[in-house]
């Protein structure tokens, strides 16, 4: 991994964020609904992963140079405030994005460009929030709005406001990769119940405008670093 962290040192931003969260493909979809690196208190817990810590991972070893420092962006970028560590476990995980919307309204997760990709319209808010700024699904599908998708951007797929469980505004999160002018979603596909109703699932890549056209969500937030982050 320090290797291969290394060695994409000089490549753009994007690139190294499309590329680590590549390298999870396959990987097996974590059905616990608190999250097993937040059960078990781990920063790193690579054998299973949701949306929320497939993103988290592939940002933070794609800012950073070597697994230790991958660590240490993780308690930043994880946190409100900060993660702390104590005998190699985080002990206040409670100050964590649980949210995607708060993600991306912190700014710690890029700039958000939806509106530079289409026309946005307002929706219903929740959590304090009276409305939130969308790029529709139908706008997202233009073919403007793809192309204008770099590799590395974030994905924040949004809920029907009528369909929300917890208030939550973000039902999903994936990241792209491009491939020859083509955008790609990949991102942690699974869902969260209870153990038992969870279904089996993994990362996987999608063509994006084909996730796009049979999502059941109502829109996207985008989110991207600059290599100046």
């Amino acid at each position: 991994m320090a290797i291969l962290q290394k060695s994409l040192g000089n490549r753009p931003v994007g690139e190294r964020i499309a590329f680590w969260a590549e390298t999870f493909l396959g990987k097996p979809y974590d059905p616990d609904p608190l999250g097993e690196y937040v059960r078990k208190g781990v920063v790193v817990a690579d054998e299973r992963v949701d949306c929320m810590y497939h993103t988290f991972r592939s940002v933070e070893l794609a800012l950073t140079l070597t697994p230790e420092e991958a660590v240490n962006e993780a308690l930043r970028l994880r946190f409100f405030t900060k993660g702390v560590l104590n005998d190699g476990k985080v002990i206040n995980y409670e100050d964590r994005f649980q949210y995607g919307e708060d993600m991306i309204d912190s700014g710690k997760w890029g700039s958000e460009i939806s509106s530079g990709l289409g026309k946005t319209i307002n929706i219903k808010g929740s959590r304090g929030k009276e409305k939130v700024s969308i790029l529709p699904k139908e706008e997202a599908m233009k073919e403007d709005a793809l192309r204008r998708l770099k590799d590395g951007d974030i994905i924040y797929f949004i809920k029907d406001p009528n369909k929300r469980v917890v208030g939550e505004i973000v039902g999903h999160i994936g990241i792209i990769k491009i491939e020859k002018g083509i955008p790609y979603l990949i991102h942690a596909s699974g869902v969260k119940t209870t153990k038992k109703q969870a279904t089996g699932g993994s990362v996987k890549k999608s063509g994006f405008y084909d996730y796009l056209k049979d999502m059941r969500f109502v829109g996207i937030r985008v989110t991207r670093f600059s290599d100046s982050h």
